[in-house]
C-alpha cells in the first residue's frame, strides 16, 4: 500500500476508477487531423529531452540560436541558454510578413453587444502604437507594468506592447478589491499602471478606476496610471484627468507611430509575472521566462489543442488568468490562429449566448472550464439543441476534475452534437501548459485526464518519492523540469523552492493521482484537502463528488468545520439544478444520497442551499472563504474572486 494518506473517500474513488466508467472511442476523423503521433513523440522526448524541446523551439523565429537546451540543477533550471528573441515577433511580425498578413488574428464581443476585429496586420500597428507609447513614458527593458483590464482588445493590445519592448506585465484580474492591487503593485515594484475605467458583469457597469485611485493613491513608485475610458476611441475629445500622472490609453498615442522595434531579450528574461494565491491566501507571483514560455504554449497549441489553420478557436477564460495568458494569447496567436474572446459570462444574458456565438461564428475548438460544463447542463440541452454545433469539433475542459456525468453530458450534446470530441487536461499557473491530457487519438476516459503529455516525465510516488504500483493512490510529481514551467516566485524564492522540498528532485503538484495500467492518470484533488471525522480521512473532493451525482445538484463544495467530538464535521454548500425546490425534503434527501454512496462517516452535517458558490474567473471553488464565514472568520485575500 502507498503510505501516502490517502482518504477513505479518495479509496471509494480509486476502486470505482478501477471497475471504469466506460470509455468513450475515439472519434477517427479527427484521428486522421491529430497533429502529432502521440507515441512517437513521447518516445523521442523520453530518448532525448534536450534534442525534442529543440526540434520543438525550431518552430519559433529566434534572433540568436542558443547553445545550451537546458541546465538542471534543482530546484533551478534554465533552458535554451545563449537564445535571444522576442514573443511578438512570434506572434504577429512574422504572420504580418507571410499571407496571413489580412487574416483574422482576433474576433472581439463585448457583453454589452460591442464586436471588432483585428486582422494580424491591424494587431501589429496597435501594439507597437502602444509600444512606443510606453517607451516616450520611460518603460524599459525589465520594468514591471500592472494591467488591470477586464478581456478586451486594448487589454489583449497592452499585453502585446510591454512583450514588445521587453517589460514584464503582470495582469491583475478586474475584479480584485483595491488591497490586492496594492499589493501586486508595491511587490511587482511597478512603475506604471494601466486600467479600464469600469468592466461589465452580468449587464452591471463595474466602476475600475477608483479601485486603483485608492490602490496607488500614495504610491510614490507608481510614476503613470494609463486609463482605457470604455467606448473611447482614437481621434476622440482630449480628457483631463484629476492628477498629473493619469492619461487617457489613446490621447497619450500618436497616431502614425505604428512601427517599433522589438526588444530581443534572453530566453531566460521574465515575459510576465502571474499572482495566484496560495493556501495562505497570501499571492505568489509565479514567473514565466520569454523562450521555454513559448516553445511550450506553440507546441501545445497544436499538440493538444489541434488549432489548424482555418479554425475558430475560442477560450471562454480571461487574460487575468493563466489560460488566458498561454490560450488566448501568446499560443494561438504564435501559431496564427483566429482567436474568439468575448467578455462576460458564458450564461449571460442567457445559457443561449454561447451556442449562439459557436453557431454564429463557426466555432470549431473550445477550451472551458468544467464548472461551466456543470452550469450549462444545469440549463438543460435545450439551449445547445437550438444551435448548429456541427463545427465544433473539440473541446478541452481544465482547472478542475472534469467529473464523468459531465463529460458524458457535453459528449452527447456539445461536440459536434456528438460526432467530435470532449478531452481533459490537468495543469497549473505553474505549468503554464496542459501535461496531462486525452488527445483525439485516445479514447476518452471519464474521470481520468489522459496520459503524460510528450516531454512531460511524471510519475505517482509515495513521500519517500518511491513509486507507487499503478491503481493505488500517490502524489503526483514531475521528475524533469518542463521548458514552460516557473522559473521562480518574484521576489521569494524560498517559496519557489517549496515545490522542490517534498519529494527531493522533484516538483510535487500538491495532488493525489493514481495512473491505470494503461497510463491514464486520474487526479483526485489537493492533497490536503481532506478531513479528518472521527478518525476517518475524508476528502472534500470526493464529497462533493458524491453531491454532483445527485440529480439535484448542479454545484457543491464541501469545508471541514471544527466539531468537540469528531475534530471535524462536514459543511456542504450546494447549487440546485433549475426548476429545484429547495426544502428540508432535498436536504433529506442528499444526505441519504451521501449516506448510501460513501457511507454515514462521510455525511454532512449541515447542507446550506445557495444561489452560487464563490470562484475565480478561472472557475476554481474559493472553499477557504466559505470555510472562513461558516466561522465568522476573516477570509482574507478574496482578490481572485469573479464575483
Amino acid at each position: 500500500m502507498s503510505d501516502v494518506e490517502i482518504s477513505i473517500t479518495q479509496q471509494k474513488t480509486i476502486q470505482a476508477l478501477q471497475k471504469g466508467e466506460a470509455p468513450i472511442p475515439m472519434r477517427g476523423w479527427l484521428a486522421k487531423q491529430a497533429a502529432i503521433d502521440y507515441e512517437v513523440e513521447r518516445t523521442l522526448a523520453e530518448a532525448d529531452p534536450a534534442a525534442f524541446w529543440a526540434d520543438k523551439a525550431r518552430s519559433l523565429d529566434w534572433a540568436e540560436p542558443w547553445t545550451e537546451v537546458f541546465r538542471f540543477n534543482a530546484p533551478n533550471h534554465a533552458w535554451f541558454l545563449g537564445g535571444k528573441l522576442n514573443a511578438t515577433v512570434n506572434c504577429i511580425d512574422r504572420h504580418v510578413h507571410s499571407d496571413r498578413r489580412n487574416k483574422a488574428a482576433l474576433l472581439w464581443v463585448g457583453e454589452d453587444g460591442d464586436e471588432r476585429s483585428y486582422t494580424y496586420n491591424r494587431l501589429y500597428r496597435e501594439m507597437n502604437r502602444f509600444a512606443n507609447t510606453l517607451k516616450r513614458l520611460g518603460v524599459k527593458k525589465g520594468d514591471r507594468v500592472i494591467l488591470y483590464m477586464p478581456l478586451t482588445p486594448e487589454g489583449i493590445i497592452s499585453m502585446l506592447a510591454c512583450a514588445r519592448i521587453g517589460a514584464i506585465h503582470s495582469v491583475v484580474y478586474a475584479g480584485m478589491g483595491a488591497l490586492a492591487l496594492r499589493t501586486r503593485i508595491e511587490d511587482a515594484g511597478a512603475k506604471v499602471v494601466v486600467c479600464s475605467d469600469f468592466t461589465y458583469r452580468r449587464g452591471k457597469a463595474i466602476a475600475l478606476k477608483p479601485i486603483v485611485d485608492e490602490a496607488v493613491r500614495d504610491l510614490t513608485t507608481v510614476d503613470h496610471v494609463i486609463v482605457h475610458r470604455r467606448g473611447s476611441r482614437p481621434g476622440d475629445a482630449p480628457v483631463t484627468f484629476a492628477s498629473e500622472r493619469e492619461k487617457d490609453f489613446y490621447d497619450i498615442q500618436q497616431g502614425r507611430d505604428i512601427h517599433c522595434e522589438p526588444e530581443m531579450v534572453d530566453a531566460e528574461h521574465p515575459l510576465f509575472i502571474l499572482y495566484t494565491s496560495g493556501t495562505t491566501g497570501k499571492p505568489k507571483g509565479v514567473v514565466h521566462a520569454t523562450g521555454g514560455y513559448m516553445v511550450g504554449v506553440n507546441y501545445l497549441s497544436k499538440a493538444f489543442y489541434q488549432i489548424q489553420e482555418r479554425d475558430i478557436y475560442w477560450s471562454t477564460s480571461d487574460i487575468g488568468w493563466i489560460v488566458g495568458h498561454s490560450f488566448i494569447v501568446y499560443g494561438p496567436l504564435s501559431i496564427g490562429a483566429t482567436v474568439l474572446c468575448r467578455e462576460g459570462a458564458p450564461d449571460y444574458p442567457s445559457p443561449e449566448v454561447t451556442w449562439e456565438l459557436c453557431e454564429r461564428f463557426g466555432v470549431n475548438v473550445m477550451f472551458t472550464a468544467p464548472t461551466a460544463v456543470r452550469m450549462w447542463m444545469s440549463h438543460g440541452a435545450e439551449a445547445p439543441g437550438k444551435f448548429d454545433l456541427s463545427k465544433l469539433r473539440l473541446l478541452a475542459c481544465a482547472g478542475e476534475p472534469l467529473n464523468p456525468e459531465a463529460h458524458r453530458w457535453a459528449q452527447q450534446h456539445l461536440v459536434g452534437q456528438g460526432n467530435g470530441m470532449v478531452v481533459d487536461n490537468w495543469w497549473q499557473t505553474e505549468i503554464a501548459g496542459p501535461v496531462i491530457g486525452t488527445l483525439p487519438t485516445f479514447e476518452a476516459r471519464p474521470g481520468k485526464a489522459g496520459k503524460p503529455m510528450p516531454g512531460a516525465q511524471l510519475a505517482v510516488v509515495n513521500r519517500d518519492g518511491s513509486a507507487v504500483p499503478d491503481g493505488q493512490g500517490g502524489l503526483l510529481v514531475i521528475k524533469f523540469p518542463l521548458p514552460y514551467m516557473l522559473r521562480t516566485v518574484w521576489n521569494d524564492p524560498n517559496r519557489y523552492e517549496d515545490y522542490w522540498r517534498d519529494i527531493p528532485g522533484c516538483y510535487s503538484a500538491g495532488d493525489v493521482a493514481v495512473r491505470d495500467a494503461d497510463g491514464y492518470i486520474a487526479v483526485l484533488g489537493r492533497s490536503d484537502d481532506v478531513l479528518n471525522v472521527a478518525g476517518h480521512r475524508i476528502g472534500t473532493a470526493d464529497v462533493e463528488g458524491s453531491l454532483i451525482r445527485h440529480p439535484a445538484v448542479a454545484e457543491s463544495a464541501v469545508v471541514g468545520i471544527p466539531d468537540p467530538i469528531k475534530g471535524e464535521s462536514i459543511k456542504a454548500y450546494v447549487v440546485v439544478k433549475a426548476g429545484i425546490e429547495a426544502g428540508p425534503g432535498l436536504i433529506a434527501s442528499l444526505k441519504d444520497h451521501v449516506r448510501e454512496d460513501l457511507g454515514g462517516i462521510a455525511t454532512p452535517s449541515d447542507i446550506e442551499i445557495r444561489a452560487s458558490l464563490p470562484k475565480t474567473r478561472s472557475g476554481k471553488i474559493v472553499r477557504r472563504a466559505l470555510k472562513a464565514w461558516a466561522l465568522g472568520q476573516d477570509p482574507g485575500d478574496l482578490s481572485t474572486l469573479a464575483d
